[in-house]
């Protein structure tokens, strides 16, 4: 049995990953602030009150987990706040910076010792970090979401290193955009995909990661994304 722990659980795609992952029998440590009651009900393990931008909750997570294994982990959570050239929100850049991209990176370094007990008998362990297309300069066409985007690009920065430095440790990392979905995030936009559709996506995509593909910035419907 395959361990996953899965941050920002309680709704959207980090629940969506829970319930996909439980329905298949793998053993899932779901992350959360405040559970959901769908949550829940899942037959998951829950840890809640851990705000993955607070370093003390970090310290009391690995303390909770202590030496046990984790196979794979999703840095999941993530939050969005408008801010464009008229209304920079310069707090609501500095909090996407704290939660999009500093809280992965720090959560990832903080589990370290469960990921590498993992490879140690497994061969390999694997971190998959959620940033979007938004991120990609390339990709850039409109502007505007200045913070959302800022924090993204910084976050996909951030796995790719992690790619590199873990590699000699056998850890592999894949670089996830989930498609526009419709949650509460993107105020349920119709033109979304479904939360499920995305998660079979990005679980395939996790499934398959391998050290050779390592970094990767992928869709996912599987499609190689720019930088």
């Amino acid at each position: 049995m395959t361990t996953y722990l899965v941050t920002g659980t309680n709704r959207g795609i980090g629940y969506e990953y829970c319930r996909q992952l439980a329905a298949r029998g793998d053993e899932v440590i779901a992350v959360c602030r405040q559970p959901s009651s769908a949550l829940t009900d899942l037959k998951v393990e829950v840890i809640r009150d851990i705000d993955v931008a607070d370093q003390q909750a970090i310290a009391t997570l690995q303390k909770t987990l202590g030496n046990r294994p984790i196979d794979v982990l999703i840095n999941n959570a993530g939050i969005y706040r408008q801010s464009n050239l008229d209304s920079l929100n310069i707090d609501g850049i500095k909090e996407q910076f704290e939660v999009n991209a500093i809280a992965p990176l720090a959560l990832t370094q903080a589990l370290l010792p469960n990921l590498t007990a993992s490879a140690d008998s497994n061969g390999m362990a694997k971190v998959a970090i959620m940033t979007s297309r938004m991120g990609s300069i390339e990709d850039n066409t409109s502007g505007g979401t200045y913070g959302y985007r800022m924090s993204k690009t910084a976050v996909s920065m951030a796995g790719k290193s992690l790619s590199h430095d873990l590699n000699s440790r056998a850890i592999a990392v894949a670089i996830l955009h989930p498609g526009l979905v419709s949650t509460d995030m993107t105020n349920f936009n119709s033109s979304g995909i479904s939360p499920a559709e995305s998660v079979k996506g990005l679980l395939k995509i996790i499934d398959a990661l391998t050290l050779e593909n390592t970094g990767t910035f992928w869709h996912t419907n599987g499609e190689v994304l720019p930088w």
